[in-house]
């Protein structure tokens, strides 16, 4: 074989493996977006109009909010017990979740479970954990990228940031209590029912975020912790951290 003949092989053989690796990056940033926000859009049409058929019936205003809770949360005893709720149904949507912080447009679609399918649709809702409004951690996972980059902004949560959950008949609005922390994927503590590591001390009605850190990687979490401000039901319109 010529030197002229090694040299076209090698350097089609470089064309095909650049090719491919940029065919992998348009997938990974591209058409993992496209699909996730089509996906997204499909689930979130999908709870519309599953709302659309049920009574607005609000949830109890809420006995305790955890620290420092907002003037304006109610504040009563606790309900007699009730009829316990249907379970979420695994992979399918139960609520929807703003964040002002990240962009007055963003909306993802929360669904039931962690596994890789359901977090390629929208954000997924640690299985085991509380529901939203309830007594108890209401933990939820998202990508940091790829599938819709729907935690991309994660590190710009502060302090004061409003968390905003919609399960159909209540508004769920949580503060973010401090910055976000990093940890390793082991650290499971962080969606326990008082979640370690968050600051509180006792049982409340918590909320738990979590995506991956670095960036682009997975090594690590990055975890966001709020507390129960305010609810609202749905008939009396958006909470003010969405209308203002």
């Amino acid at each position: 074989m010529s030197v002229r003949l090694v040299v076209r092989t090698f350097s089609e053989l470089c064309i095909t493996v650049g090719t491919l690796i940029v065919l992998f990056v348009v997938h990974i940033l591209f058409w993992t977006g496209v699909k996730a926000a089509d996906a997204a859009e499909g689930e979130i049409d999908s709870l519309h109009s599953q709302w659309a058929r049920q009574p607005v019936t609000p949830a109890p205003p809420p006995a305790s909010t955890g620290p420092s809770p907002s003037p304006s949360v109610s504040v009563s005893a606790e309900p007699s017990p009730a009829a316990a709720p249907a379970p979420y149904r695994a992979g399918k949507p139960f609520a929807t979740m703003h964040i002002p912080r990240f962009g007055s447009g963003w909306e993802w679609p929360v669904l039931e479970n962690t596994e890789a399918r359901t977090l390629q649709k929208g954000l997924g809702h640690y299985s085991g954990t509380a529901r939203p409004g309830d007594t108890g951690n209401f933990a939820v996972a998202g990508h940091r990228r790829t599938y819709g980059d729907p935690f991309k902004d994660f590190p710009k949560l502060r302090p004061g940031d409003a968390v905003i959950v919609n399960d159909g008949t209540t508004w769920f609005t949580y503060r973010i209590a401090k910055e976000p922390y990093r940890t390793v994927p082991t650290d499971t503590a962080v969606v326990d029912p008082v979640p370690r590591g968050s600051g509180f001390e006792e049982p409340g009605r918590y909320l738990t975020l979590t995506t991956c850190e670095p960036e682009w990687g997975s090594s690590h979490r990055l975890i966001a912790w709020a507390h129960l401000d305010a609810t609202r039901p749905v008939a009396e319109g958006k909470p003010p951290d969405l209308t203002g």
